[in-house]
């Protein structure tokens, strides 16, 4: 089976043309959760005052930092202005996008994959009927899986997972409980909250069982094609088959 892969720009009037117009330094990196969007700039130098504020507009801003490697900025904001969208159009044409969409310079980059080549062309079609679009390149891949990042949407890891059960797992991970050997106990973890052992540990096991749940299709996926049995799970199985 060959897959198709294009990549291409395209200029039109968004939130983010304008601010990487003004400031072509600036690459801001763009990814669709199930309810929201989450935007990462970064610019190198000192950014000008008139550039955070522009930054300040876009979003909620989760993070911020400066230092030497120059601007760092995590924003997040609803997804009221996809309606319509080219993600929309992507779905329509049978094409699968690859985040991160890239904004620089007032272009969008964005690179997607087809099953069929006549569904590429069909898209680049019909996007250039409202917009300027230029075409990076346009390539047959054959012999290939599907990269696995394509497989697993961040907001699909996460379905089902509460804001505690994702508080009490992210403390978790931060204080190294997961490192070998651990860092931290659960009862160190849970006098850091104001919740008894035993409810910040239900959190705990209740996030790590959803996100593995539903990692679980993803990991079928990735290694339905390995011919290898690196646990010799399958030797094993043979004794007792035997004995049965």
């Amino acid at each position: 089976m060959s897959l198709y892969e294009a990549s291409f720009r395209v200029k039109h009037e968004c939130p983010y043309r304008e601010i990487s117009e003004h400031h072509p330094d600036l690459t801001i990196r763009e990814w669709y959760l199930s309810d929201c969007q989450v935007v990462e700039l970064t610019s190198p130098g000192t950014p000008a005052d008139e550039l955070l504020d522009e930054i300040g507009g876009l979003g909620t801003v989760l993070h911020r930092s400066v230092d030497e490697s120059g601007l760092h900025v995590v924003t997040q904001s609803c997804l009221c202005s996809l309606e319509d969208s080219i993600i929309e159009r992507f779905e329509k044409y049978n094409t699968l996008y690859q985040p991160p969409t890239v904004h620089r310079q007032g272009w969008e980059h964005y690179s997607v994959i087809a099953f069929d080549e006549s569904d590429v062309r069909a898209l680049l079609q019909d996007l250039e009927a409202d917009r300027d679009i230029e075409v990076l390149s346009k390539t047959a891949i054959t012999e290939q899986q599907i990269p696995h990042s394509m497989l697993a949407p961040v907001g699909q890891l996460f379905e089902d997972v509460t804001d505690r059960q994702m508080a009490a797992l992210r403390l978790a991970l931060e204080s190294g409980y997961y490192e070998q050997p651990r860092k931290t106990s659960l009862r160190a973890l849970a006098e850091q909250t104001a919740v008894a052992r035993s409810t910040y540990e239900e959190h705990l096991r209740k996030a790590e069982n959803k996100i593995l749940t539903n990692a679980g299709q993803f990991l079928r996926l990735v290694t339905t094609t390995s011919t290898g049995d690196p646990l010799e799970i399958e030797r094993n199985r043979q004794p007792e088959q035997r004995a049965d």
